[in-house]
């Protein structure tokens, strides 16, 4: 516990509250368990009173923490959890499992941090000024205009994008973390200057609601910045203008119009005709739903208004169209942590700037699998000259500086 002495004891109090309230514990609770008064616990939470070895110990086990996530180095961010647990609210029926959400999402993104220090390695962030609504113009119009924008700056062109969750880490700077939310939920988006735009996705939802919602979070970090959100599949009044712009940014970005209609009047001007086989061919195609191109398709005019829901009633099944047109499962990583992020923590590894529990820690998981995903990560199968399929080593540290061409 050696750690104790070089960490800031209000930065040390502030990481215990939020540990604390994250399991929804008060601080009278968190008293009597170390068998203290509430001033007492109140004084270390404020980093007035030196907090002794044996009860951080105790408090880390009692909110469910390792010691190491309470005492390790770096400053705790404290804007994730309170400020969406203010946008869930008090009685609200999901909100012991979004409160579990939001502190999964708070761990990710102070582990995300603390590999990034260990590495020297901050993500840089990269996505446009935030963008004002106006009452010139309608949500719609600006989300369509935004996702152009935005395809234009990443150098996307107007195809379908795979890899979408990497691209917008990568080259937009967001930090995209997948965990277990509501069936109802499509996920949650914050901002945090030290940590940029943070997004928590759905892990339940399949991966074609995943990458809308992802873009959709993003559209609410580009219209509302600095106002934390958790978003729904289903809204029982009108949408407001946010999500309006959210929603029409998400479906022009993985569905730009220019590309959607030049596709459409291919399969038109071939057959002088567009089937719901081609209406799954071309969501296929687009990495989305039969649902979101429907509604796509309506938008731009292209197929006449309330088509899907003719398709429902009909008993329309988007698993048997699929198999009957032989349309391959489409799957992106849904790992909880970005791809990133699994390879600075084993970077930090090979380094031997962490250790293979820390490792296992910042992997989700046991040494055994940790070891298994190191093995994966290092090695490749390559077939030799015989035609034998042989698992070699990958030598990430070789030099490419005065390698001749």
């Amino acid at each position: 516990m050696n750690q104790l002495k070089d960490i800031d004891p209000i930065s040390l109090g502030r990481r215990l509250t939020e540990a604390r309230k994250a399991r929804g514990l008060t601080q009278e609770a968190a008293a009597d368990y170390l068998g203290l008064s509430r001033p007492t616990l109140i004084a270390i939470e404020k980093g007035t009173r030196t907090i002794k070895p044996n009860e951080i110990v105790k408090l880390a086990s009692f909110y469910g923490r390792t010691v190491h996530e309470i005492v390790r180095p770096g400053a705790v961010t404290t804007d994730l959890q309170p400020h969406l647990r203010a946008v869930v609210g008090r009685s609200h029926p999901h909100e012991a499992e979004l409160d579990r959400a939001i502190g999964e999402l708070q761990d990710l993104a102070d582990d995300y941090r603390e590999l990034e220090r260990i590495m020297s390695a901050p993500l840089r962030q990269a996505y446009p000024p935030e963008i004002p609504l106006n009452t010139r113009t309608s949500p719609k119009q600006m989300g369509e205009a935004a996702a152009v924008q935005e395809r234009l700056r990443l150098g996307l062109g107007d195809q379908p994008v795979s890899q979408l969750r990497c691209i917008l880490e990568m080259d937009a700077g967001l930090r995209i973390f997948f965990g277990g939310l509501p069936s109802s939920v499509a996920g949650m988006y914050a901002f945090v200057p030290d940590l940029g735009g943070c997004i928590f996705i759905n892990r339940r939802h399949p991966p074609e609601r995943q990458r809308a919602s992802m873009l959709h979070e993003y559209g609410h970090l580009l219209v509302d910045r600095h106002t934390p959100g958790i978003d729904y599949l289903r809204y029982p009044i009108r949408k407001p203008p946010n999500e309006q712009f959210a929603e029409a940014f998400a479906m022009s970005f993985l569905m730009p119009g220019s590309s959607l209609r030049r596709h459409f009047n291919q399969v038109v001007s071939t057959s002088s005709d567009f089937q719901v086989a081609d209406l799954c061919r071309l969501s296929h195609f687009y990495f989305v739903s039969v649902e979101a191109m429907t509604y796509r398709l309506e938008s731009l005019g292209l197929i006449p208004s309330g088509t899907y829901e003719h398709l429902k009633e009909s008993g329309f099944s988007v698993r048997r169209a699929a198999a009957m047109l032989d349309l391959p499962s489409l799957t992106e990583p849904s790992d909880c942590y970005p791809q990133r992020y699994k390879y600075l923590a084993i970077q930090a590894f090979e380094q031997a700037k962490i250790s293979q529990g820390q490792l296992a820690r910042f992997l989700r998981c046991d040494p055994v699998t940790a070891r298994e995903i190191l093995a994966a990560c290092l090695t490749s199968e390559v077939e030799n000259d015989e035609g034998v399929q042989e698992t070699r080593q990958l030598d990430f540290q070789q030099s490419l500086f005065g390698v001749e061409s």
